[in-house]
């Protein structure tokens, strides 16, 4: 059992749902994203989505389009995305990491060479965007020769012959993206993602986590009730713009340890809030 699939089976057996969040790789710096993995980590996430810079990044919206220019600003490619990866696992083995991005980097270092490269550096999935999954099938056999998961999107518009498709080859997770529309959008329907969610599950066989949209400790928890798993990114790379170099690791932590309780239901002043009712 992996990494993906042990996390998700331990927490199945304490009744507990997991929380993944995301980052850009080398945002706002290089030397800060191991730092803030291990940060992430103290503030008890369950598994790591690290972006992997790209000058077009399509699905993302400004938010993470503005952490990915930041990146590429230290010329952040996915061969050091991987050194990254490599360095947090020198002393973390059991958190979860999986890299999400686009295909023109893996194009460029070819699949076999980069499931490899990724499979030393301790990754465990690999979500590409711009991968349909119709046409994934030697990219998943490359991903699954070194154990990594390949994890797929699923969104509202999704036609269910894709739903089908992707519930053939996904290992680990299912990110269900809960809206319309590109990351850091807003208007969070949680009746019609909690419909789906039930609709989906009639094919998917992997846990679901849930994401965009979720900004804040209420909607983590809502969502939390009927997902898997909970997303959040665009409003962890909020709190990394907004900080100082020295406040920017305490700030994230205290955000999502704020996450972590929600979700949890444990009540503190600024975590779980007024959704018991």
């Amino acid at each position: 059992m992996n990494r993906i699939a042990s996390t998700f089976s331990s927490l199945k057996q304490q009744n507990r749902k997991a929380l993944i969040p995301f980052i850009t790789a080398g945002d706002p710096d290089p030397k800060t994203t191991v730092a803030l993995m291990h940060q992430l980590v103290q503030a008890g996430v369950d598994l790591i989505e690290l972006g992997v810079p790209f000058s077009d990044p399509m699905a993302d919206g400004p938010t993470i389009q503005r952490a990915s220019e930041r990146a590429l600003k230290h010329h952040i490619g996915l061969r050091d995305v991987l050194a990254l990866v490599a360095a947090f696992r020198e002393t973390n083995q059991t958190v979860p990491v999986v890299l999400m991005g686009y295909a023109n980097p893996v194009e460029a270092m070819g699949y076999a060479n980069f499931a490899k490269q990724a499979h030393e550096a301790g990754v465990d999935g690999v979500l590409v965007v711009d991968y349909p999954p119709e046409e994934c099938a030697e990219w998943v056999q490359c991903l699954e020769k070194w154990d990594i998961d390949p994890i797929f999107l699923l969104s509202p518009t999704t036609p269910q012959a894709r739903i089908e498709q992707v519930a053939k080859l996904a290992k680990g997770y299912v990110y269900y993206v809960s809206l319309k529309g590109v990351t850091g959008a807003a208007h969070l329907d949680i009746d019609s993602v909690n419909r789906k969610l039930a609709w989906l599950r009639t094919y998917i066989n992997v846990p679901i986590g849930v994401g965009f949209g979720i900004r804040d400790a209420q909607s983590a928890r809502i969502i939390s009730e009927q997902a898997d798993a909970v997303v959040v990114g665009s409003r962890i790379v909020e709190e990394i713009e907004q900080s100082s170099a020295e406040n920017l690791l305490s700030n994230v932590g205290k955000f999502v340890q704020s996450l972590r309780h929600a979700i949890d239901g444990i009540k503190t002043d600024n975590s779980l809030m007024e959704i018991d009712s």
